[in-house]
């Protein structure tokens, strides 16, 4: 189930706001900046979809995002329990860092927890499977897919480059509850 946990920076134990509800979860969210969205695909996917397959099935959405955005390239990304990366890329995106763009997903199947580091507080959003998250450029966050990560999600990105991550070396990202 999808979710918003909003904490102190100051205080990680310190809960200020939780909600389940997406609608909830949005309103939150646009306050401050941040675009939430449910999507649905035109067809099933099945286990374990192509990336093709998965295109082709939101492709309505991303043309949506596109003419709206601007956005130049989009792909699928899928993670699995046993990618032999998994634990250096967990370590990587559990870094605290920015982008110059905004940083688009859409989660296909699976979960994952993005953190926001903003105006004094953190924002944990738990994505799960129909859940479009779109994070500011130079919003301050990091990701955390898991111990065992198991997830499709598109991309899209403004430049050609795709993801291009500058870490703040803030250590803020430890304090803080993850995904499990």
């Amino acid at each position: 189930m999808s979710g918003l946990t909003i904490f102190s920076d100051k205080e990680p134990q310190q809960v200020l706001w939780q909600s389940n509800d997406a609608q909830a979860i949005q309103q939150q969210l646009a306050q401050i900046g941040v675009r939430f969205e449910r999507w649905q695909a035109d067809r099933q996917l099945g286990n374990d979809p192509q990336p093709e397959a998965v295109i082709a099935a939101y492709q309505h959405e991303i043309d949506r995002l596109v003419a709206e955005k601007g956005y130049q390239s989009w792909d699928v990304i899928s993670m699995r329990p046993d990618n032999a990366q998994r634990e250096v890329l967990r370590e990587k995106f559990l870094a605290e860092h920015t982008h110059g763009e905004d940083e688009v997903r859409f989660f296909v199947e699976g979960k994952g927890l993005f953190c926001l580091h903003l105006e004094g507080k953190i924002f944990q959003i738990r994505c799960e499977k129909n859940d479009l998250l779109s994070v500011p450029a130079n919003t301050r966050h990091w990701f955390d897919m898991g111990s065992a990560p198991n997830f499709t999600a598109i991309r899209l990105f403004d430049n050609p480059q795709g993801w291009v991550a500058h870490f703040t070396g803030d250590k803020i990202a430890e304090a803080y509850p993850r995904l499990d």
